[in-house]
């Protein structure tokens, strides 16, 4: 389990295609750290760390054909800066929402405002069910545990601050880019049982 606060950014250094599944290389300043079979969420996605290279400060994890097919990883390439979190430490601060890791799908980038001292973004995505986001309630953008308002069937918006922007690669982010979207866990739950 996550919690979207981003420990820190990785940067994608190489990409290799095996059969329907692709390597991703990712250079972080906690990769020393890192172990094999160690989980960490990369844009969100939760992705099993498979070979390290210390000195070089790197982890290799592998994206199979489902993560791709729900995700934005297909579109990665070499420079591509990612958001990235370890799971969550059983004695661990809880300072986001719950996130799994298991994004939904993606979400388009359509405007982003700046408003002088914050962020304005707007995205949209296809509507279905349990694709619920409530004003204020929880959304995970790319890994980031964000607040949504502007809440419609197929879209919302989120106001970035100033850390935010700087700590994450919402800074990277402009209209037309594709994001990962992971819905809230208990509003998913309820649209379930409510059959929406």
């Amino acid at each position: 389990m996550f919690t979207g606060i981003i420990e820190t950014l990785g940067t994608i250094t190489d990409v290799r295609r095996e059969g329907t599944n692709i390597h991703f290389t990712v250079e972080s300043d906690f990769a020393a750290e890192l172990k094999i079979d160690q989980s960490v969420a990369h844009d969100g996605v939760c992705l099993t760390v498979v070979a390290l290279e210390g000195a070089a400060g790197t982890h290799v994890v592998t994206a199979i054909d489902e993560t791709l097919q729900k995700t934005n990883l297909s579109s990665w390439t070499p420079g591509r800066r990612v958001n990235l979190e370890r799971c969550l430490a059983a004695n661990g601060r809880f300072d986001g929402h719950i996130v799994q890791g298991h994004v939904d799908l993606t979400a388009t980038c359509e405007s982003v405002e700046d408003q002088n001292g914050s962020w304005l973004y707007r995205f949209r995505h296809e509507a279905g069910p349990g694709r619920v986001t409530v004003e204020k309630g929880s959304i995970c953008i790319n890994g980031t545990s964000l607040t949504c308002f502007n809440s419609t069937d197929d879209g919302f918006s989120v106001a970035i601050i100033p850390y935010t922007y700087e700590h994450t690669t919402f800074q990277d982010l402009r209209p037309g880019d594709r994001v990962n979207l992971e819905f809230d866990i208990v509003g998913k739950y309820v649209a379930k049982l409510l059959g929406k």
